[in-house]
């Protein structure tokens, strides 16, 4: 029986930058104290994919956000079961509007702000899509089904980890360059989209029924948003692992 050597490490592993995650709030009805709260599978995502995963407690200190922003190589917003107020793009209410959770918008508005400021990158999911559009000059659709015409629901009834519906990415996009051009699968669950992208923003991925999908900065090195959720489709489809992966190692080369 032959002996093999084990297995020799070309060179020293990859640094595992630190990546801050935007958690949500909620008040328990049977708690006197309200709760941060995150998903397992965006800390396992940034895991997977190389990073050190830390959540960020909101504040409305600038200087707090700086620090946070000082000690860490890139942000993931998160998304959550809430709008963003439409003042906030300069509109009114109108009806299909969702709850607000003010505090938190304005905390990962200031974090986005300061992440594009410093050039650290920048992923949005979901509503963190919609509130980078916002951050970067764009409004959005209140509601889907009643304000944009032939469009399907986009908040699906099954199962998370498995597609709702196809996307098609753009060629020369960073959204390409992390999955691949062409038709992707993609999970759901949003009734809210991006109308107008703001400025030196370009879409990266639509909808079959002209929904926007995925946008990104221009003027950053980056700063994608994606309106639907890769780090629940990891097991079912694997390539969605690669948003996190460019969030990575964007993050590692910012970072001296």
């Amino acid at each position: 029986m032959m002996n093999h050597p084990p297995p020799r490490h070309h060179g020293p592993t990859p640094r595992r930058p630190n990546i801050g995650l935007s958690p949500d709030w909620a008040q328990p009805a049977d708690s006197a104290f309200p709760r941060y709260e995150l998903k397992v599978p965006y800390a396992e995502a940034v895991l997977r994919a190389g990073g050190l995963p830390f959540v960020l407690p909101y504040t409305d200190d600038a200087s707090c956000v700086d620090a946070y922003l000082e000690r860490v190589s890139g942000i993931v917003v998160t998304g959550g079961a809430f709008d963003i107020p439409p003042s906030a793009y300069g509109e009114e209410v109108r009806e299909g509007m969702g709850p607000l959770k003010e505090g938190r918008t304005a905390f990962e508005a200031q974090l986005i702000r300061g992440a594009l400021k410093r050039n650290l990158p920048v992923l949005g999911v979901c509503g963190g899509m919609q509130l980078l559009c916002v951050v970067l000059g764009g409004t959005l659709f209140q509601d889907i089904l009643r304000e944009v015409p032939g469009a399907r629901d986009h908040e699906q009834k099954h199962d998370r980890t498995q597609p709702q519906h196809p996307v098609e990415v753009k060629n020369g996009t960073l959204l390409a360059e992390a999955v691949g051009h062409g038709q992707l699968m993609v999970n759901s669950t949003h009734h809210q989209a991006v109308n107008k992208p703001g400025t030196d923003v370009a879409v990266s991925a639509l909808s079959p029924d002209g929904v926007v999908e995925a946008i990104e900065s221009t003027a950053h090195a980056f700063a994608l948003g994606v309106q639907w959720h890769p780090e629940l489709m990891l097991s079912t489809i694997p390539v969605h692992l690669g948003v996190y992966k460019s969030l990575v190692q964007k993050a590692r080369e910012h970072r001296r």
